[in-house]
C-alpha cells in the first residue's frame, strides 16, 4: 500500500506536491483538534497522515537538492 502512496507523489510536479503538503497538514490538525475534542473514527489515521506528510516533503526536499545541484553544475561549466 506505501509502494503505491509513493508512486502516486513521485509523479506529482513541485507545485503539486506543494499543494498537497498544505492539504495533508490541514487534515493533520483536523484530526488533532477532533482527538482533544474527543471525537475520533479512526486514531491510526493521523499516524498515516503524518507519514503521508513526510514522505511529500522528502520528495519535495530532493527536487529542491536537483534544482541546486542543476544549477551548480551550470555554474562550473560556464567558468
Amino acid at each position: 500500500m506505501a509502494d503505491s502512496k509513493k508512486k502516486n507523489y513521485k509523479d506529482l510536479s513541485y507545485d503539486e506536491l506543494v499543494a498537497k503538503r498544505a492539504e495533508l497538514k490541514k487534515q493533520y490538525m483536523d484530526i488533532r483538534f477532533q482527538a482533544v475534542v474527543g471525537h475520533v473514527d479512526n486514531p491510526m489515521q493521523k499516524r498515516t497522515i503524518r507519514r503521508d506528510i513526510a514522505r511529500v516533503e522528502t520528495l519535495i526536499h530532493q527536487q529542491d537538492l536537483a534544482k541546486f545541484r542543476a544549477a551548480a553544475a551550470e555554474a562550473l561549466a560556464a567558468k
